[in-house]
């Protein structure tokens, strides 16, 4: 009991300091507005296609202004040929892990193939017969475990073995202003998190396409890519994304804790699925804690964790997004002290190994059944993020923030 008490009231404190330091920067950190996007500078890439047979890669993100990218190619007569969807599908309303059936755009009749599936992560020969060049144009969060970059992976591969030109429409990275995590070891590559790297990796997606390359990442590294990079974007700027990547990410302050709230998916507390605020909270039955919600069915979470559970938890949209741009880094404690506070550990960690995979490091769970403080686990990866910062510095297209 002495324990519990001492946990909430460090949480208590901790959300207050917080809070505090929110009231003192909220001024400080405004979003840039002047940034271009890849896609939104056709001039630079409609030569490349102008008389081919093009693909696209996208989803709702893939926008220039308030126009779907589909719609802009269309307008530019464009030889758009076939759309291939990524996780959450080509409107972006699909749960995490649902699957999604090939079909048609019902406003333009052109063919969509989705890339979600273990049998559909690599567009295949068939479906690229007759493209001349595939472009990619997907908003990213700049996590290793958001599944976007896998999928540029399975595209860069399968571009490689058809001989076709791909083209990276790039754009900003909401979470590429710090670099943080445990990388990926050997042996625990999946969907994931396929490349060793940090949970958060700083690098935009055309970045971290060079860096698949440079480091020969893929089967076949004989790819023909062009980048269309961002016009006045720096890692240190604050980019607010003008529509959701996904169901569950819905506005800036969830983007800003997901990186740090997603290691909840791989236990038995809830970040806040079926809610009104998913990814800005979490809560499980066993929490001590006064505030509370409880998980049901809706749009993005059919059935989510914990569904029709009073959870007790925390609220954490009140600092969610300053907090994180001024602190920089992963954020473990609030994971760490749930674990302590769970009345039978041995239930708290999923027991298929998804923790592990989200970390990319078994050493992490072990560290936190042990007992080890949350700045003994954050220190004992930063030798590994800071050579992975020497790596990734070979690869910037942009001013880092550091």
């Amino acid at each position: 009991m002495k324990r519990i008490i001492h946990i909430k009231m460090k949480f208590r404190i901790i959300n207050t300091l917080l809070l505090l330091l929110i009231g003192v920067l909220s001024f400080s950190q405004q979003f840039k507005t002047s940034i271009k996007t890849g896609a939104e500078q056709t001039e630079l890439y409609l030569p490349q296609i102008k008389g081919k047979n093009v693909a696209l890669v996208a989803n709702q993100t893939s926008i220039i202004g308030a126009t779907h990218l589909v719609d802009s190619l269309l307008s530019l007569d464009v030889s758009l040929k076939a759309v291939f969807a990524p996780e959450h599908g080509f409107r972006g309303t699909a749960d995490a892990g649902e699957k999604v059936k090939d079909g048609k755009d019902s406003k333009t009749g052109i063919p969509i193939y989705s890339l979600y599936g273990r049998k559909n992560r690599k567009p295949s020969a068939e479906k690229l017969a007759g493209i001349d060049v595939v472009i990619f144009d997907l908003q990213d969060v700049g996590v290793r475990f958001y599944t976007y970059i896998s999928t540029m992976h399975y595209v860069m591969e399968a571009c490689a073995e058809q001989k076709i030109k791909m083209i990276i429409l790039d754009r900003p990275n909401p979470n590429g202003f710090y670099v943080d995590g445990p990388v990926l070891k050997k042996g625990n590559e999946s969907f994931i998190g396929m490349h060793q790297v940090p949970i958060v990796h700083g690098m935009t997606i055309g970045e971290y396409a060079k860096m698949v390359l440079g480091e020969k990442w893929l089967d076949n590294n004989n790819l023909d890519l062009t980048i269309i990079p961002c016009k006045d974007y720096e890692h240190s700027d604050f980019y607010k994304l003008p529509v959701a990547p996904s169901p569950n990410l819905p506005n800036m302050i969830s983007i800003y804790l997901y990186p740090s709230l997603c290691l909840f998916e791989g236990t038995s507390v809830s970040i806040g699925r079926g809610t009104s605020k998913p990814f800005q909270q979490f809560g499980a039955p066993f929490l001590e804690a006064d505030y509370s919600f409880t998980p049901q069915p809706m749009f993005g979470a059919k059935h989510p964790k914990l569904e029709g559970e009073k959870c007790s938890g925390y609220d954490l949209t009140d600092f969610g997004s300053m907090y994180i741009r001024t602190y920089g880094k992963l954020y473990l404690f609030w994971i760490n002290a749930s674990y302590q506070q769970c009345p039978d550990t041995a239930t708290f960690f999923r027991k298929d190994g998804f923790f592990r995979l989200l970390t990319g490091d078994p050493v992490i769970q072990k560290m936190i059944e042990n007992g080890k403080s949350t700045e003994e686990i954050w220190n004992s990866f930063q030798p590994e993020v800071e050579a992975f910062k020497n790596i990734r510095r070979k690869y910037l297209l942009y001013v880092d923030f550091e």
